[in-house]
């Protein structure tokens, strides 16, 4: 069993739905496009589709990747989940799959910061790893199709130098997840090099559903997914406004320490999880912002310092940087957050990224004239992917 990327349901790969690819049989009329009821009840996706149906009767999709329509008798081999009838690449589940969720208050940045993060793994990442990575579906988020998302969120970004809009609060709980696939060479154990695809499907809830316990408990993937990054604004740390200048626009009373409170009141109850034990979901929790104490930290503080860009996660420089982000949290008075994540997960470590690269004009939302320049916004993924075996650990 494995999560479906787009609905988040358990499904078995041995029992996966087929799709008509609409070509017909001699003598038969090829089938039509329809909205899909169940579909866009589970993801939102609303446009007209080709009809699915299930595996032929006593015939398992591992013994038989094809199977024909029953209602105009064509062939066919795409794969869709039994769930929501989302179309699943052929390549589905040939690797660990981690479902990611991406969760954070209000302002706290996260559109941004997964709008570059995916910039950068089909730029940056992919050469280092030697990873084939791609937006994969038929609609990424709140777009029709992957093109029309990079041409959204991307150009806005990168070409307009334009700030993005907050994202739009879920219905019921429900939105369409932002799902890539990365493919790259796997050394097995006797030695041989095979290609493993591993899908991350990202899902980036509005700040204003993390604000109430009940719209928290309305979030349907929070149950399902692997692992989490939390988004945290460090403008609304206790200590951050006698450091630095917080903008008015950036202001929000929404604490840090509340919008994990709630995650953890969720997570407990929907995997019932003794009160007496720890959470085993993984969670990275980022500061988003750093760059607005670039100039407080100093050139010499060993936040300001890259890891090492090799093909693996280092985690001696991650080990490193999660103790300096916890003294910083130390020095703003917000230890308590600390207490919370040791006291409630097994494994959590701590990040500081930059999605920018420098402060942005809040009050014009335009991002500085040098450009979009991302500081260490691999480096939770990266954290998450290596908890996965998708990515080698390494120790510097």
């Amino acid at each position: 069993m494995t999560a479906c990327p787009y609905c988040y349901q358990q499904v078995d790969l041995a029992k996966l739905w087929f799709q008509c690819t609409g070509r017909g049989s001699p003598g038969r009329k090829p089938c039509s496009r329809d909205p899909d009821n169940m579909r866009a009840e589970l993801t939102g996706y609303n446009w007209p589709v080709l009809p699915t149906f299930g595996p032929p009767e006593g015939r398992r999709v591992r013994q038989g990747r094809q199977a024909e329509c029953p209602q105009c008798g064509g062939l066919t081999g795409r794969r869709v989940c039994p769930v929501c009838h989302t179309p699943l690449s052929s390549t589905f589940a040939s690797g660990p799959s981690p479902m990611i969720g991406m969760i954070g208050g209000k302002l706290a940045g996260k559109t941004v910061y997964m709008t570059v993060l995916v910039h950068e793994l089909r730029h940056t990442i992919r050469r280092r790893f030697d990873a084939d990575i791609r937006l994969a579906g038929d609609q990424q988020v709140d777009a029709a199709s992957s093109t029309e998302w990079l041409q959204l969120y991307e150009r806005t970004l990168f070409d307009e130098g334009q700030l993005l809009a907050g994202t739009t609060s879920a219905l019921d709980g429900r939105r369409v997840p932002l799902v890539l696939e990365w493919r790259q060479p796997h050394r097995g154990v006797l030695g041989q090099d095979t290609l493993r695809t591993t899908t991350l499907s990202f899902y980036d809830a509005a700040g204003e559903d993390m604000t109430t316990q009940d719209v928290v408990h309305s979030q349907v993937y929070l149950s399902a997914v692997d692992a989490l990054i939390v988004i945290l604004d460090p403008f609304q740390l206790p200590g951050s406004q006698d450091l630095i200048t917080v903008p008015r626009a950036a202001r929000t009373t929404e604490l840090p320490l509340d919008v994990l409170a709630r995650v953890t009141e969720m997570l407990r109850t929907s995997q019932g999880i003794n009160p007496r034990r720890r959470i085993s979901t993984p969670i990275a929790v980022v500061f988003s912002k750093i760059d607005a104490f670039f100039r407080v930290l100093g050139e010499e503080h060993p936040l300001m310092h890259l890891s090492p860009a090799g093909s693996y996660y280092d985690e001696g420089a991650g080990t490193d940087t999660h103790e300096h982000v916890l003294a910083l949290l130390r020095d703003l008075n917000a230890d308590d957050v600390d207490v919370h994540l040791r006291h409630n997960y097994k494994r959590f470590r701590y990040f500081v990224v930059s999605s920018l690269g420098a402060e942005p004009d809040y009050d014009h939302d335009r991002i500085d004239s040098s450009g979009v320049r991302p500081y260490r916004v691999d480096e939770p993924l990266l954290w998450m992917l290596s908890q996965f075996h998708v990515v080698e650990r390494s120790r510097s």
